[in-house]
């Protein structure tokens, strides 16, 4: 196996059944690869937005807002009877809520195995040592940032 970057318009990617002969085919499969790095550079920013717009952080907790500073806290601790602090300060969320946030996190554990998955693909791509090739999944990555990072600030 050739382990330098060559030109050549005969390559072999990731399976035995994509093996590339001819200037067609390579542009064909420059093309493949560089829509596969766009998709991975989408699902990049999918994921961010996902997450910024979940509601997977704790919820905010109105006690928390008006705790009394450390010289309140002396004077409320000798104060108070032992049984307060035994009580819950925090409602616990709505079933509803935690099913929604247990789907928005199956839907991120499946949106990070398909990155994963796609960019060690991609990875396996460029190992092939193919100019081509890896001018393809860098110009896909930065046709995919430039498409879909602007997407972030619309939310």
């Amino acid at each position: 196996m050739q382990m330098t970057f060559g030109v050549s318009s005969s390559v072999t990617l990731l399976f035995d059944f994509w093996d590339v002969h001819g200037p067609a085919g390579m542009v064909l499969s420059v093309f493949v690869v560089l829509l596969l790095t766009v998709f991975y550079e989408v699902l990049k920013v999918w994921r961010v937005w996902l997450g910024r717009s979940s509601k997977l952080a704790p919820p905010h907790c109105p006690e928390a807002a008006s705790l009394p500073s450390h010289s309140d806290t002396i004077s409320v601790l000798e104060s108070s009877p032992s049984e307060s602090s035994l009580t819950p300060m925090a409602s616990h969320p709505p079933v509803s809520n935690t099913r929604n946030s247990w789907l928005l996190h199956c839907i991120q554990t499946v949106l990070h195995m398909l990155q994963v998955s796609l960019g060690y693909m991609l990875m396996l791509c460029v190992m092939s040592y193919n100019t081509w090739i890896f001018l393809g999944v860098i110009v896909g990555s930065v046709l995919g940032y430039f498409i879909s990072f602007p997407l972030l600030g619309q939310t």
